[in-house]
């Protein structure tokens, strides 16, 4: 399959792999980024190839010039990944999480139904969709109630969609993402674990894990991430997908396996937990293989391997 694609936060961690997929297999992609986290280093092989299939244009999502450039571009599908992504600024600045989040994305589905496209396809956030879960691997029939300012604002997101598709025919899949790692994740600042454990490792720094170690995540790779981005393209029209592998991993099993990976010491400084942190987190994928055909096919060890050989090419 291939076609054109719009992929806003295509700078990204998330954004550049996928970028990448789909310049494999023959897209035509346009980015748009406003380089707020994201990089341009990450874009590297797209913007060294010399078949002029790929295009970047620094922009925000929340800039009215968006409208303008999706109708010049034409994208038959946008992967709209751009967001605001630290919770603990959503917490801290609830009105401008919403801001990027929530108003941003409406600029993008407003520009993508006056240019006729034909799918949108959310990153959303399954880490936060679900709140405290009662089940775990928690199936998106569990009821949404996220607590915090940024989950509230991808679940919002998703509600929007629903109005988009029913009532304004703009198809759209809302993938709701685990906890995503690999190659070009940001370690510095609020970063997911696994970069950060990876930066400190490699450095022979001290690690440091919030609590007892015993919170669980449920750690999906990226490019398997990417694998399911490009099947929501004309598949499972309205729904929303978990994205994960539904297997629990302890934070301190995590640090166990890279530390052995790493051929690292161990050792860990333990800080006090932090407020209003889910203890345990997994998704249950039965829906995205029904609807998708989409499973992991990245083991953990797999894909930590290949997270600290790109640390340890990058330092």
């Amino acid at each position: 399959m291939s076609g054109s694609a719009l992929v806003t936060g295509g700078a990204g961690f998330i954004g550049s792999t996928l970028v990448d997929r789909l310049l494999a297999e023959g897209w035509r992609v346009d980015v748009v980024d406003d380089l707020s986290t994201g990089s341009l280093a990450n874009l590297a092989g797209a913007r060294n190839a010399s078949d002029r299939r790929f295009s970047f244009h620094r922009l925000d999502i929340t800039d009215g010039a968006l409208a303008d450039l999706v109708a010049q571009r034409k994208p038959e599908v946008v992967f709209h990944l751009a967001a605001q992504i630290d919770v603990r600024v959503s917490v801290a600045r609830p009105a401008a999480d919403a801001l990027v989040n929530v108003v941003g994305s409406l600029h993008v589905f407003e520009a993508a139904l006056a240019a006729g496209v034909g799918k949108v396809v959310f990153a959303g956030s399954g880490g936060t969709l679900y709140g405290t879960p009662a089940v775990i691997p928690t199936p998106e029939t569990e009821p949404h109630r996220p607590e915090s300012p940024y989950g509230v604002a991808k679940k919002a997101v998703g509600d929007y969609l629903h109005y988009y598709r029913q009532e304004r025919g703009l198809d759209a899949t809302v993938l709701a993402l685990a906890n995503v790692y690999g190659s070009r994740q940001d370690p510095h600042g609020e970063a997911g674990v696994v970069a950060i454990f990876a930066g400190r490792l490699l450095a022979r720094e001290p690690v440091t894990i919030f609590g007892d170690g015993a919170q669980t995540r449920d750690f999906v790779f990226v490019e398997d991430v990417a694998d399911a981005f490009v099947r929501a393209v004309d598949r499972a029209g309205g729904l929303t997908c978990n994205i994960g592998t539904g297997i629990e991993t302890s934070v301190a099993e995590l640090h166990s396996v890279m530390a052995a990976l790493a051929g690292a010491p161990a050792s860990v400084h333990h800080a006090p937990a932090r407020a209003g942190e889910v203890p345990r987190s997994a998704l249950d994928p039965t829906r995205a293989g029904t609807h998708l055909g989409w499973s992991p096919f990245t083991t953990l060890e797999e894909g930590l391997a290949l997270t600290l050989e790109h640390f340890r090419a990058r330092a």
